[in-house]
Parts: C-alpha cells; structure tokens; sequence
C-alpha cells in the first residue's frame, strides 16, 4: 500500500505568529479598478496638457518681460551708477556697459573774400564772439614764404594749410618760418596782436574772450608768448572755428576739405562792389605791392584785358592804374565761384552763403543775424550792439588798415566821387561778368556816377 506523499505548506510571513497571539499585518492591495469609459481618461490627459501649456508660457513671458526691463533700465543704471561709483567703472569686466559719449559737432567756417573788400570789420564779428576761435589771414605766412610765386600757384598750399588748422593742428605753420622747422609762439601768428583768443585769458589777462570790445595792438603786443601746442588745446575747446582770408580766389579749392565728412565746413562769401574796392586799393597801394605782383604774375595773356587808353590820363591815374589792375586775376576766379554757387553741385548744397558788405554796412543787425543763423550762432545784444556801433561812427581815420568805428554807409560810396570815369570804366571791363551776378549796375556817363540819390545795385543772382 503505497503512502501519500508528504504536502509542504506553504504560510505566508504575513499569517506567521509573531508571537503572543499577534500575526502579521496584511496589506492587501487594492484591485485595479478598469474604467469602463476611455474618454474621462482622455479630458483629464487634455487638461494636463493645457495646465503644463500654460504653466511654460507663463514662465516665457515673465522672462521675456524681465529681459525687456533689463534693457530699458540699462542706460539710466549706467549714468547713475557712473556718478555714485566711478571707481567702479574703471574695472575691466564691466567697461562694455558703458557707452562713450557721441562726437561733438563743431562748425567750421571760412570766409571767402578779397583784399579790401570790409573783411577786417566783417571778421570782429567773429572775432568778438566769445563762442568762436577766430584766425585772421594764416594764408599770409604761406606767400611770405614762397614770395615771389604766382597767387594761382599758392592755391593749393592754402588748402592744405586750412586742412590742418581745422583740425586745431598749428604745427604746419613751422612750414614757413625761417629758418624752417623752427618753434612757431602764440604772438607769432600773423594777426596775433588783434586776436581776442591770444589776448584774452588764459594766455593774456588784459583782456576776457568774453566781453565784447575792440583788442588794442599795443597792450596785446606786451601778452606774453605762449607755445603753440597750448593755442591747439585752446581751440579744440570751441565748437566753432572761423578763419577769415584773402588768399584763396577760386571756391572750388576747397571742395576736398567740404566733401571731408570729418569736417563740417561752411563759406561766408564776403563781396563789394568792385569800384569801391578799386578805389580802396588805390588808397592802400602802398601796402599792397608784394600782392599786388604776386596777383598780377598769374594772368593769362590769352585772356587779357586791353587797358582804356585816354590822352587825358594824367600819371597818377597811370600810377593808380597798376593798384587796380589785380582785379582782372580777382574778378575772373569770383565769376567762376558765382557760378559754382548759381549751380551748386552736392558738395556745396547748403553750405554756401553770400554777403554784400554794402548790405551789411546799411542793415548791420539784420545781416549779422542772417550770418549767425547760417553758422547756428546767436546775436546776442552785446553783438548787436558792436556791429551798429562800428558801421554808424564818425571816426576820421585814414589809416586803410586799421577797424574803427566810422560811417561806413558814406565810405561804401564814396569810390562815386573819388574816381574818374576812366578808372570806374576800366574796373567794369575786368569785373562787369560778377557785378551782374551781385546786382552791380554799371554807369553810363560821370555824371551818373556821382549822382548819390540813384542807387547802383539791384537785387543779387546768387
């Protein structure tokens, strides 16, 4: 008889006797409930989507709104934090932060015109703002230097000089010393002794670039000489710079320093009837005789003027002759800038102006105003008054070289008395092309010409 097999049983830990009639615990898991309905499921999945959806975009817009802030407050942190801490800024980790300032815009002028023509009381207007540096005629050490050559043949040292005292950079004048090379001081300068900067402190105490008034030759004379390298620095500190001369003819000269971007350059073209300029360098002749034949050397005899021949002539209106015959060389380059200015190319498009001096001598106030409103300068009344006070004086000054206040109204005209039929018949032959284009009327008898009650200009072309 075969015996059963011994059956081990299993028990569970969890139904053994621990002990004192305790059993273990029995943690039954709960059974998984299936959902008979998938589509409970499927919207509370959706609504999990649209949480979590929700939940990244509004971190995305919150960052996005705290990178907006940090650009928009970046500019002001900078400025204060430049002002409370500037120890800070000078840290190498931190210097992009900070932007540097934008260039400083300076006007630079130049005032085209001739001799004798009212360009020294014209340049006080300049000379006696206290927001200007003004140079008066730098041109002059060129010709001085190269004397005898021909004025046409200067022209382009010219430019090349007012390129480099644009840019406040006076060492090319030791170009022109003698010998060359050599250190060139403040009261070396031709004009020095009537500049109000030279004179004016902090190079001199006995005048201040702040007061308008005439500078006396004889006290600036005894300002002490300062180096060059300190008029430099005195004139990067001016927002605009205005150097007066007499010695470029022609304004297509400067079209490379007007095209220069780095250079915001302006022309003042200061012109007088050309009869009243023959007239004054007649009176002046004598100061006048390097120039005159330096002018005179650059004539082309393909295109010169025959002179008028009259028996009457006597030897001093031969003599004056020689004083005026510069203008043909003179009148023929002012043509061709009046023409240049009639039709301005891109180079000249709003940096152009003309000024008959006969209109600044009879509305001073007005014309000044005009100039200054061209350069974005303002008149103030200290100016206002300068410029009524010297065109409506009485000095009786003869001294052709000298600024002073007189009745200039009465010596705009006065060439009308002074000079013969012949001479103002001569003077129109060389200049009748650009005293058209002033609004310059000829005369036809003398006694048209000295008859003051009718008047001999007309509204200008240019």
């Amino acid at each position: 008889m075969k015996s059963k097999p011994y059956q081990l049983k299993f028990t569970p830990p969890w139904e053994k006797d621990v002990g004192f009639g305790r059993r273990h615990r029995i943690f039954a898991r709960k059974p998984t409930k299936i959902i008979a309905n998938p589509g409970i499921v499927m919207k509370v999945l959706r609504r999990k989507k649209i949480f979590v959806f929700l939940a990244y975009f509004l971190l995305f817009a919150l960052t996005m709104l705290n990178l907006a802030n940090y650009r928009w407050t970046k500019e002001p942190q900078q400025c204060n934090h430049q002002a409370q801490s500037p120890r800070v800024q000078s840290r190498p980790d931190i210097q992009f932060l900070f932007k540097e300032p934008p260039p400083r815009t300076r006007q630079l002028v130049y005032v085209l015109t001739t001799w004798r023509s009212g360009s020294s009381f014209f340049g006080e207007l300049f000379n006696q703002n206290p927001d200007v540096f003004f140079l008066y005629e730098p041109m002059w050490h060129i010709w001085q230097k190269l004397y005898p050559g021909d004025a046409i043949s200067l022209q382009g040292a010219a430019r090349d000089m007012l390129n480099a005292l644009y840019r406040c950079d006076f060492s090319v004048f030791r170009l022109y010393t003698n010998p060359p090379g050599k250190n060139v001081s403040t009261l070396g300068i031709f004009g020095s002794t009537y500049n109000k900067v030279i004179c004016s402190q902090p190079f001199c105490s006995s005048y201040r670039k702040d007061v308008v008034g005439m500078v006396d030759e004889n006290v600036c004379r005894k300002c002490p000489s300062q180096k060059i390298h300190l008029l430099e620095q005195e004139c990067l500190k001016y927002n605009t710079v205005v150097i007066k001369g007499v010695r470029i003819f022609d304004m297509n000269v400067l079209a490379p320093l007007m095209e220069d971007p780095a250079l915001n350059l302006k022309v003042i073209h200061l012109v007088r009837d050309p009869r009243a300029v023959a007239n004054s360098r007649i009176n002046s002749k004598h100061g006048l005789i390097r120039e005159n034949m330096q002018v005179v050397r650059s004539r082309d005899p393909k295109t010169r003027h025959v002179p008028h021949v009259d028996q009457k002539t006597n030897k001093k209106e031969g003599s004056d002759y020689q004083a005026v015959s510069a203008l043909e060389v003179i009148c023929e380059y002012m043509s061709q800038t009046l023409k240049t200015a009639l039709n301005p190319p891109s180079w000249l498009k709003g940096k152009y102006m003309t000024v008959r001096y006969e209109d600044l001598v009879e509305k001073p106030i007005k014309t000044l105003r005009n100039v200054y409103s061209f350069i974005n300068l303002t008149a103030t009344r200290d100016m206002e008054s300068f410029a009524m006070n010297m065109t409506s004086g009485n000095s009786s000054s003869y001294d052709p070289f000298m600024v002073s206040s007189r009745n200039a109204t009465k010596a705009a005209y006065g060439w009308r008395t002074v000079l013969s039929y012949q001479q103002i018949r001569q003077v129109e032959e060389y200049c009748g092309q650009a005293m058209s284009l002033l609004g310059y009327l000829r005369v036809r008898t003398s006694s048209e010409a000295k008859d003051l009650k009718k008047s001999l200009m007309t509204i200008p072309r240019v």
